[in-house]
């Protein structure tokens, strides 16, 4: 069931709402998707977390209109900024990638071209639609003009260049090379931005000259350069050791107020949530089963999964071994009637095989899908 709607608001940049989704297999149709309902606030980090095959990388492919030919949604809506996303046309939605919506992912070297250096893979961004970027080129390099002409003597030539882009600005028109022009200097201060070292060299390169992490900050200042409404970020510290993990984290986390963006943050890691996310949904074999801010989950889980989670996560200051959630995760092409965790949950009563339970609020803030609370 979706959150009631206490939990959404005017404020809301992203809205999910009975989203039911499935994929035709040639063993049958898997349920990914079981009407899921999630909302994410203008300028939150909302950090989305469960086990593998959870559903939680299909909800964002979902948001993003990046499905593959086999999926079908049969159900629910997609409100990104007032729109339903589901409902646009496809040049409409790759018009929204291209500005609204940018998605990170967790192998950059699978979506970086490997025969293209990293300033021209930036380059084709805006050059896929430059009226949408023509704003944000201008009102860039005009804020690098002002930087530098005050307090000191003006350079004519400076004062010039500020004059015919603020033309260009009015006009919404700039030639092929004022536009490459801007284009690249926008591109390497964003590198600049992501804690590159040298971004006029980075600029230049090709992904294999760059480590790994410096490849996923690579994607991180492509995404930014959208200046998004929404950033999905998917298992995008994975691969990279933890020193550079936290970098990462930190960095997204900066950047985020720095573009005024929402952040979707899909992790299986309950560190990385506790670390940068302000608020958090526990998802569990397509169903979302818990939201809560951050430390209130923490400190006071409520639904059986959540507490097995955090039960299961190793801690140095407890020397007894972490507990495991019991029996395994179910096969979505027949999952379990009613509650799907109801298998494996150790609470579990004869109502839960019975049917669904509703999302509630079981304190403020704190959403909670399990019968032990209503519902």
């Amino acid at each position: 069931m979706s959150q009631p709607n206490t939990q959404e608001g005017g404020d809301d940049v992203l809205s999910i709402q009975e989203l039911k989704l499935k994929f035709h297999t040639y063993a049958g149709e898997v349920s990914a998707l079981d009407g899921i309902g999630l909302s994410i606030k203008k300028g939150e980090l909302f950090g989305l977390v469960g086990e593998s095959g959870c559903g939680k990388s299909v909800t964002a492919l979902a948001i993003a209109g990046l499905l593959p030919p086999n999926a079908e949604i049969t159900g629910g809506d997609v409100i990104l900024d007032g729109k339903n996303v589901l409902a646009l046309k496809p040049e409409e939605m790759r018009l929204a990638r291209l500005k609204d919506i940018a998605m990170i992912f967790q192998d950059p070297m699978t979506y970086l071209n490997p025969v293209l250096t990293i300033g021209s893979q930036m380059a084709e961004i805006p050059r896929a639609e430059p009226k949408l970027f023509i704003s944000i080129l201008v009102t860039h390099r005009l804020r690098q003009i002002d930087k530098q002409v005050n307090g000191a003597k003006p350079d004519p030539g400076l004062l010039a260049e500020r004059k015919a882009l603020a033309h260009a600005l009015d006009s919404q028109n700039l030639r092929r090379k004022e536009m490459d022009q801007l284009t690249k200097s926008y591109a390497i201060s964003l590198l600049k931005s992501v804690r590159l070292p040298e971004p006029e060299k980075v600029y230049k390169m090709y992904p294999f000259e760059l480590s790994g992490g410096m490849r996923q900050r690579v994607m991180i200042a492509m995404a930014m350069m959208r200046r998004p409404k929404l950033l999905l970020a998917d298992e995008i510290t994975t691969a990279l050791d933890v020193t550079v993990q936290a970098q990462i984290l930190h960095l997204l986390k900066d950047l985020r107020s720095e573009i005024n963006t929402s952040v979707l943050l899909i992790t299986h890691d309950l560190a990385i949530v506790a670390e940068v996310c302000d608020r958090v949904a526990v998802m569990y074999a397509g169903n979302i089963v818990e939201v809560a801010e951050v430390d209130e989950l923490f400190r006071n889980p409520l639904h059986p999964y959540t507490k097995g989670l955090l039960a299961s996560v190793p801690r140095a200051d407890l020397a007894k071994t972490p507990d495991s959630i019991e029996g395994s995760v179910p096969d979505l092409l027949s999952p379990p009637s009613g509650c799907r965790f109801h298998p494996r949950c150790p609470k579990a009563f004869e109502k839960c095989p019975s049917r669904k339970p509703s999302m509630i609020a079981a304190a403020p803030n704190h959403y909670v899908s399990c019968f032990l609370y209503g519902g």
